[in-house]
């Protein structure tokens, strides 16, 4: 069974709209049939996207720190939930049990997670999928710095390849089913450091 691991917020303030992609990212996950992987907690994005992956029918993993139980408020009904020591050997967890990545709008814990993925794929560490998945232009920001970094020399045009960034939750399933079929070959593209193709 195909995992993928969801990185997103756990933060309660953040506009319902995130909640409610969060939700229907899980939801689509179930409705393939896939395993979701995440941080263990039950509220926010991090909440909405396990609900929706189990409204679906969908199994679900959690993976939390033991000193975070009670201040995310564990997720009790996943299939399963793994407490771990600290945010190291959590995110070392949720990188083994997951096939592929999908980043959504998050605060710093997510862009460390996301950052820490990529550059392991981009030495080489893993080949796993890793997709941005960004309705609502949140990273459209960062995105544009990435492109002018990688542009003056600093990120390598091959390590940009890494990550595909898409606004669509079903471009997002069929990037991950393409790359898992086909491990991605990066390629220049007039759209710049930000795709690669199968």
């Amino acid at each position: 069974m195909t995992s993928v691991c969801v990185f997103c917020a756990a933060n309660q303030q953040i506009d319902p709209i995130h909640i409610q992609h969060a939700f229907d990212v899980g939801y689509a996950i179930g409705e393939k049939g896939w395993r979701l992987v995440s941080g263990g907690g039950s509220v926010s994005s991090m909440g909405a996207v396990t609900k929706g992956a189990r409204a679906a029918g969908g199994e679900t993993i959690g993976v939390i720190p033991e000193a975070l139980l009670e201040r995310e408020v564990a997720d009790l009904d996943s299939t399963e939930l793994i407490s771990v020591t600290d945010m190291r050997t959590r995110k070392a967890e949720m990188e083994r049990l997951a096939d592929a990545f999908i980043v959504l709008p998050g605060g710093i814990g997510t862009l460390e997670e996301f950052f820490e993925i990529w550059v392991a794929r981009s030495l080489g560490m893993h080949n796993k999928p890793i997709i941005v998945l960004d309705p609502d232009a949140m990273y459209q920001p960062l995105q544009t710095w990435l492109s002018q970094i990688t542009t003056a020399g600093f990120v390598i045009n091959e390590a940009a390849y890494c990550v595909y960034w898409t606004a669509d939750i079903a471009d997002a399933l069929s990037r991950i089913e393409q790359e898992l079929a086909v491990p991605f070959e990066a390629r220049p593209t007039e759209a710049g450091v930000m795709e690669a193709e199968i």
